[in-house]
């Protein structure tokens, strides 16, 4: 094979409990190796929320693992891992059925995005892959890989010595976020009009998932504020919310012009329009600092609680824990007195953090370690 016909097969799932956000990340990262000229495939398993549809009309090949039949057969999943369940079957299963799926091909890459896998599973699907790369987020299980990603502020190249092989390659960081490329696209021209800023509009994005259904908390706690009623309320919802009809008809009667849009594809330019931002402390706050999009975020799992600290000591974000703070502070930035100053600094701390090219740096590592590596 040449270097342009490199395959790179990716394991990563979605669904009502796990998120989007692992698909999401893999489809910018395959996105990039496809205007190179590579092939790219995903391995997924269908769960209730999964993005098949979406991988598909993006034009990549689909292998869809059968979801588990049975609580049973879950619940025999043993991997001593906090997200034994997001799997749906044991981890031998999901490696045997992994290793069926690529063999009749040559896989140059495999790049695993899944808190339930380890190295375990990496050792028994290596056989059938050229390489191994794994998005993580935790720091918390052993991997047998070539490369690891962890974007994460606050996470240290140190984290990952006693859980990769001493020849592995770690891209820790933020500088390597996988962005799509329009948040490049719109940095200039959102941190321009942030200049002056102010507190006009208002994005309010809480998971592709949204399960909790934080964003109606949200939305009720906004009323309670010193907010004006001309402020625009810009609602994104992934299409697999269960609470997505509730949400839309708690817009029509706030007292703002209040808006609910699903499955947007211009993410990078609503956020470029917006002045603050109501978010999860996930993966799209990476976005929010490329953008220099303020943003008050809530943690909404376990994994982004190390994340959201390292963005509010730095300035970064204003981190709460409920709908009620959500309402605490905006009223503090409105009746302070000093709201364009927070918003300016919080805008500078995060451009400075993160500047959109992370994907291209990764890219640049994966492929240039092609089959000679």
């Amino acid at each position: 094979m040449t270097m342009k016909s490199l395959l790179v097969v990716f394991r990563a799932d979605a669904s009502v409990e796990i998120g989007t956000g692992h698909v999401m990340r893999c489809l910018t990262l395959a996105d990039e190796l496809t205007k190179q000229g590579y092939q790219c495939w995903f391995i997924c398993r269908e769960h209730r929320g999964h993005l098949g549809d979406l991988i598909v009309s993006k034009g990549y090949e689909l292998h869809l693992l059968p979801a588990s039949p049975s609580v049973e057969q879950k619940s025999s999943n043993s991997t001593d891992n906090a997200h034994t369940d997001w799997l749906g079957v044991p981890w031998q299963q999901d490696a045997e059925q992994t290793v069926e799926a690529v063999s009749p091909v040559k896989t140059d890459w495999l790049v695993v995005d899944h808190y339930t896998l380890d190295a375990r599973w990496e050792r028994k699907v290596a056989s059938a892959v050229g390489r191994i790369m794994v998005i993580d987020d935790l720091a918390d299980r052993k991997h047998e890989c070539a490369l690891l990603l962890d974007q994460n502020l606050g996470r240290k190249v140190s984290d990952y010595d006693q859980l990769v092989p001493s020849d592995c390659i770690k891209l820790i960081g933020p500088r390597f976020a996988l962005l799509r490329p329009e948040f490049s696209r719109f940095r200039e021209r959102s941190l321009q009009r942030r200049q002056q800023p102010k507190l006009k509009r208002i994005l309010i994005s809480l998971g592709g998932v949204d399960q909790k259904n934080i964003t109606r908390r949200v939305l009720s706690a906004l009323p309670e504020t010193s907010l004006p009623p001309d402020t625009e309320l810009d609602i994104i919802m992934g299409g697999a919310a269960p609470f997505l009809v509730e949400v839309q008809q708690l817009a029509r009667h706030l007292p703002f012009r209040a808006t609910v849009s699903v499955n947007v594809p211009d993410m990078a330019e609503r956020m470029c329009l917006s002045d603050l931002s109501i978010g999860a402390a996930g993966s799209t706050s990476w976005e929010r600092c490329c953008l220099g999009l303020p943003s008050i975020i809530m943690v909404l799992a376990d994994n982004q609680r190390s994340a959201a600290h390292a963005l509010s000591e730095r300035g970064i974000a204003i981190v709460v824990n409920s709908a009620e703070m959500v309402r605490d502070e905006i009223n503090q930035l409105v009746t302070a007195g000093n709201i364009s100053g927070r918003l300016a600094a919080m805008t500078k701390a995060g451009a400075e953090m993160v500047n959109g090219a992370g994907c291209i740096r990764v890219l640049q590592v994966l492929t240039s370690r092609g089959s000679e590596f």
